[in-house]
């Protein structure tokens, strides 16, 4: 089966459960649901889901927890659900792996939004390049092609295309919205990237003039930036790479 279209929900309550499966069944998903953390991390490993939701309140261990377990083997997008709106909540999700967050009770057509939104990004898993048609020319590209798909600063190298990003020679590993944070960045260079537009980017809704961006979605920005950051192994008081622009958003150091 198309791991494109295979979705997992991970939730105790059978009736949200039930929900947040008919939603994705009716956006094209193959859906597999779990009950418990511990059963929805064999059912992501069983079957390589696209997209995971994932319950923050649950028997046995938590979501936060269950996020951890899957961002250990897994490059799915997780998007985790809660009842409860307190910041540190969503500090505690994104930083366990989770690429977004809803607040119960979440209105169907949010979820399909924020899924149709994630999948609009590229679905590579990030350090694995993408399997190639075999093509009629040589099997080796030539050398100054693959050199110049790379973004570096600092010794920090992104290569979009290949959805690989290296740290000193040293092969990083990030998250899907780690990756295309950086990638955005990187593009950017010195050009400062506003919240609100790399909301948008991640989003892939660039181009749409009236796109909604919540207090939520910059909150976000901030704790992927920061988790960006720590596995940098970046100081954001004495930055090498990403430079914070106080009240505006971000951008790369100088060279």
């Amino acid at each position: 089966m198309d791991a494109s279209t295979v979705a997992v929900v991970i939730e105790d309550d059978e009736d949200i459960r039930g929900l947040v499966s008919t939603v994705l069944e009716q956006a094209g998903f193959t859906v597999h649901a779990a009950a418990t953390g511990l059963e929805g991390i064999e059912l992501v490993r069983a079957h390589a889901p696209i997209v995971t939701t994932l319950d923050v309140s649950m028997p046995g261990i938590d979501g936060f927890e269950t996020a951890k377990r899957i961002r250990a083997f897994s490059d799915t997008y997780i998007v985790m659900l809660t009842a409860r709106n307190d910041e540190i909540d969503t500090l505690q999700g994104l930083q366990s792996g989770a690429d977004d967050y809803l607040v119960k009770p979440f209105r169907p057509r949010e979820l399909r939004a924020r899924v149709e939104a994630m999948l609009r990004r590229p679905r590579a898993i990030v350090g694995t390049p993408p399997p190639a048609a075999a093509p009629a020319e040589p099997l080796v590209p030539p050398a100054e092609s693959v050199e110049q798909s790379w973004l570096s600063h600092h010794g920090l190298r992104v290569n979009p295309e290949m959805r690989v990003a290296e740290l000193d020679g040293a092969e990083i590993e990030l998250t899907r919205t780690e990756f295309d944070l950086l990638t955005e960045l990187m593009t950017a260079g010195r050009r400062v990237c506003r919240k609100p537009e790399l909301v948008l980017a991640l989003r892939g809704e660039t181009h749409m003039s009236e796109a909604y961006v919540s207090e939520h979605d910059l909150r976000a920005i901030e704790v992927h930036v920061g988790n960006l950051r720590r596995k940098l192994g970046e100081s954001a008081t004495a930055p090498r790479w990403i430079e914070t622009i106080r009240g505006v958003g971000y951008r790369l150091t100088a060279r």
